[in-house]
C-alpha cells in the first residue's frame, strides 16, 4: 500500500533559513508527531505539503499521487487544523457548517452536528464568544466532518484543558483505527504525542534529525547520568548528545541495553520525548 504521505528532499529558502531536503514517510493507519523548536521548520514543511507556499525542491505525494494530479479529490481527502482560528468570528458553528457544506461534497451535516455535541459547542453563539479552547475544538470538528483520511495538525491540542486534551486524542486515536486513517500532528505537547503517535519526526534548524518510532526512542534510547571520571569513560561512538549540568552529565545513547551492560556503574534512564528534544538541541555532539 502506499503510504498516506511521502515527502522526498522538501527544500524550501528563505533569508536567513533553508528548509534543507527534508524527508520522511507517513504510513496508513498511524498518527506522526513533528516535533522541534520554534523555527525549526514544523510550519513550513506543512505549509509546503499543503501547497501553501511553492517549494524549491522535492516532491510530495498523497497515497502515492501528486496534489496537482487530482486537486480537488485530495483536498477532500484532507482535514487541517491549524494554530489559530481560521473562520471569521462573527460566524456561529451552524454558518460554518453551511459554509463548509457548500465547500465540501463528502460534508456529513449528523457527523459535524455529533462533533459539536460532543465538543459542547453551542452551534448558534458567535465565535468571538468562545475561549480559545473551544475555537480549536470548533476547528477539528470541521476538519474530521468531511471524512477525510488524512489529518494535518498545526498545535491543535494547544488551548485546551488536560481533560479535553485527553478527549481529543482519544478522537484522533478513533480516527485512524481502521488503518487507512492517518494524522501528521505537529505539537509543543510531547506527552500528548507520547499517549497517540507511532512515529516521532524531529526537524531542528531545517533538517530531519531523525524520524523512527516513539517506542524506539522511548524503549531503546536511553539518557546515561553520570561524574567527570565515568564520562572520560564512554566511547564516543556511543554517545548522540551530550549535555553537562552543575556536577552531573546527561549522555543519549541509541542502544541503553547495550549502555547498561557496557558501563555497569552509570545509571541508565528511559528518555521521555522532551528528554531527547532537549539534548539535540542544547546538548553537544561528539567532535
Amino acid at each position: 500500500m502506499e503510504p498516506a504521505l511521502q515527502i522526498t528532499n522538501l527544500t524550501k529558502e528563505y533569508p536567513g533559513f533553508k528548509l534543507d531536503h527534508v524527508s520522511f514517510t507517513l504510513p496508513r493507519g498511524t498518527i506522526m508527531g513533528l516535533i522541534g523548536e520554534n523555527g525549526a521548520g514544523k510550519s513550513t514543511t506543512i505549509n509546503a505539503v499543503l501547497d501553501l507556499i511553492k517549494r524549491d525542491d522535492g516532491s510530495i505525494t498523497y497515497w502515492g499521487k501528486e496534489l496537482s494530479q487530482d486537486p480537488r479529490q485530495l483536498k477532500e481527502d484532507i482535514g487541517v487544523v491549524f494554530d489559530g482560528i481560521n473562520f471569521y468570528e462573527t460566524l456561529t458553528p451552524a454558518k460554518v457548517g453551511k459554509i463548509s457544506a457548500a465547500a465540501y461534497r463528502q460534508w456529513d451535516p449528523a457527523v459535524y452536528k455529533s462533533y459539536l455535541e460532543k465538543f459542547q459547542l453551542p452551534s448558534d453563539k458567535e465565535i468571538k464568544t468562545f475561549s480559545k479552547g473551544m475555537k480549536m475544538k470548533l476547528c477539528i470538528a470541521n476538519a474530521l466532518s468531511h471524512d477525510p483520511k488524512l489529518l494535518i495538525l498545526d498545535e491543535a491540542t494547544s488551548g485546551l484543558d488536560p481533560v479535553m486534551r485527553d478527549d481529543i486524542l482519544d478522537v484522533f486515536l478513533d480516527f485512524i483505527q481502521d488503518e487507512n486513517h492517518s494524522i501528521l500532528m505537529s505539537s509543543h505537547i510531547t506527552t500528548d504525542l507520547e499517549k497517540v503517535a507511532d512515529y516521532i519526526t524531529f526537524i531542528h534548524e531545517g533538517k530531519i534529525i531523525f524520524s523512527r518510532t516513539k517506542d524506539e526512542l522511548i524503549y531503546n534510547y536511553g539518557i546515561m547520568r553520570c561524574g567527570k571520571d565515568d564520562f572520560s569513560r564512554i566511547d564516543p561512538g556511543d554517545i548522540l548528545a551530550y549535555r553537562k549540568e552543575d556536577y552531573q552529565w546527561n549522555v543519549l545513547v541509541a542502544d541503553r541495553e547495550k549502555a547498561m551492560s557496557r558501563y555497569r556503574s552509570i545509571v541508565v534512564d528511559h528518555p521521555t520525548i522532551d528528554d531527547i528534544l532537549l539534548l539535540y538541541v542544547k546538548g553537544e555532539a561528539v567532535k
